[in-house]
């Protein structure tokens, strides 16, 4: 029985997941539960108690010394709060005290599910073995982490590398997050979607509007299609390069839903990445697809609460201030 075990819990607007998880990144039981993201906080802190209840009922518990969780954001992890935009009940609500509570007391690491993917992907996927990392989830939203000097760098509350919200237009449209032209307002899905749509893309007998059906459409050469697809692609190069420029990152790893359109987005963002990437130190940057797939979010928060409490034991579980 392995004896490095952590929690993690991977919550965002659909799901609740959990797993048990050991030292070498297997996962060793999961639990999940869809998420009332409609209902009150409490509801869906119940359905997070759920998932910890199946996890907790086991024999392999008992070796459990943390717990990580990647939340859908904002996340505050200085203060232990999360407000997920797609989880209305929760505005400021206390998870890790409540986790922790749920989990016998045991140390809680929280970070957004954009770091989370990158602690994953830098322990078992695309990143590993880069000691400078941008990791990107390119889906419903454009979030993002990043890898410095060979260590996970969440920032004070969690959120840093979120590239969704750099702006790349300065008199872009403007985005929910109250900026204009942010890579997310470009990059997104449905906002592959809507520029394909507002250019007068129309869609096929199944009325299907969303950025899988433009990527089809574009695969067999629409033209509005493309051109939505390569607008999304320089969004997101030139996003990139502001962070390489910055911080001096070898490789950019990009997941979520739109990066499974292939080349229709990747041949395009390596082409204006070689124009928006022009100073030396950043002339050999790389670009690849993640690897870890659905499993990312677990894993990296699993990462994460192993990174955060190394000397945490079963036996002398210690509470964490603001954790």
């Amino acid at each position: 029985m392995p004896t490095d075990l952590v929690a993690a819990l991977d919550i965002g607007g659909t799901k609740i997941a959990g797993a048990l998880v050991d030292g070498r990144g297997r996962i060793l039981l999961r639990a999940q539960r869809p998420t009332p993201a409609r209902e009150d906080g409490d509801t869906v802190m119940r359905a997070v108690e759920e998932v910890l209840g199946e996890l907790t009922a086991g024999e392999p518990w008992g070796l459990v010394r943390a717990v990580g969780i990647g939340s859908a954001g904002p996340v505050d992890a200085s203060a232990g709060t999360v407000s997920p935009v797609n989880v209305p009940g929760w505005r400021d609500y206390p998870l890790v005290e409540r986790v922790r509570s749920a989990a016998g007391g045991r140390p809680v690491e929280l970070v957004g599910d954009g770091v989370a993917m990158t602690a994953a992907e830098h322990w078992q996927g695309a990143a590993r073995g880069h000691d400078n990392a941008l990791c990107m989830v390119v889906s419903t939203g454009v979030g993002g982490g990043l890898i410095l000097d060979g260590s996970l760098h969440p920032g004070p509350t969690g959120n840093a590398g979120h590239i969704g919200h750099i702006s790349v237009d300065l008199d872009g449209d403007p985005c929910p997050c109250g900026g204009r032209g942010c890579v997310e307002r470009i990059a997104s899905g449905p906002n592959i979607a809507r520029r394909a749509l507002e250019n007068g893309w129309l869609p096929g007998p199944d009325g299907d509007t969303s950025a899988a059906a433009v990527a089809r459409a574009a695969r067999a050469g629409d033209p509005v299609a493309v051109a939505s697809f390569d607008r999304a692609a320089k969004a997101l190069a030139a996003g990139i390069a502001a962070t390489a420029t910055l911080v001096e990152i070898d490789i950019a790893v990009i997941g979520g839903g739109v990066a499974m359109a292939g080349d229709l987005l990747f041949a395009p963002l390596r082409r204006a990445l070689r124009e928006y990437a022009t100073l030396s130190f950043v002339g050999g940057l790389a670009v690849a697809p993640a690897l870890m797939g659905t499993d990312a979010g677990l894993v990296g928060a699993a990462a994460a609460a192993l990174r955060a409490f190394p000397d945490a034991t079963v036996g002398q579980l210690r509470p964490v201030a603001n954790r």
